[in-house]
């Protein structure tokens, strides 16, 4: 265990060194969100009865936080470690392909449950919240972490360049986060579009998520959990051959 533990040590103190920009950056950037959103619609959108809009978006804001850092922590490991030609020392050492995926996942879900925590305790304050299901709210925060996190990893050993991985984040992430429910209830949309969303596994992480505030979801929570839980099992396995493979890594 001294090689995985290592190696997830070195990750976390990579993003902990410059915590102003991997952790109180994204904070900052939730609250204002939080406050922008939260003042424009606060007297025109009850999405849940009794829940105001402010608070119906809180877990919105922090499962966004929480799911796009993950993803930040190992593509941009990864990426760097490419171009910078330091990949290599890792290659080398005698860790298997599930010790790799633990030790960069781990160190992801790490970085970010800790955004995640720190943009619920700027943003409980602005708006009172109930704690209906504190088991969902920690099944999924964990899961979505880990699921990002390994999207992080298939991103970061496809990706050659910065602009490959940019274009993997602002064309997929980006968009699959934003468009999963974080700002709105998808029963606000068209027949259509309500549609296109429950195809969205985004959705089911963050749906989930707020369940666990507030006992409202658009979906059962235990078919989201499924869902979630298939996704990352899938994503896992791709992952874990990529490495295995030693695809774009070894050579």
């Amino acid at each position: 265990m001294i090689g995985f533990q290592t190696l997830f040590y070195k990750e976390v103190l990579r993003f902990w060194k410059v915590a102003t920009q991997t952790l109180m950056a994204p904070i900052i950037t939730a609250m204002l969100y939080l406050l922008i959103f939260g003042h424009v619609l606060e007297a025109h959108v009850q999405v849940f009865p009794g829940v105001t809009y402010t608070a119906f978006l809180v877990p919105g804001l922090v499962m966004m936080s929480v799911l796009q850092n993950a993803f930040a922590n190992t593509s941009s490991s990864l990426i760097q470690s490419k171009i910078t030609g330091n990949l290599v020392f890792v290659l080398l050492t005698p860790l298997s392909h599930w010790e790799l995926f633990s030790a960069y996942v781990l160190a992801a879900m790490v970085r970010g449950l800790a955004v995640g925590v720190g943009v619920f305790f700027i943003t409980f304050w602005f708006a009172p919240l109930s704690f209906v299901a504190p088991l969902w709210i920690l099944l999924f925060a964990f899961l979505g972490a880990a699921i990002l996190g390994t999207m992080g990893l298939i991103g970061g050993i496809w990706a050659e360049k910065f602009d490959q991985l940019a274009a993997f984040q602002n064309f997929l992430i980006v968009p699959a986060t934003f468009l999963a429910g974080v700002f709105y209830s998808v029963h606000s949309l068209p027949p259509f579009w309500q549609a296109v969303s429950h195809l969205n596994p985004f959705f089911y992480m963050i749906d989930g998520f707020r369940y666990g505030f507030f006992g409202h979801s658009d979906v059962p929570p235990m078919i989201s959990f499924s869902i979630v839980l298939v996704f990352f099992m899938v994503l896992a396995t791709v992952a874990v051959r990529l490495l295995k493979s030693g695809y774009k890594l070894r050579h």
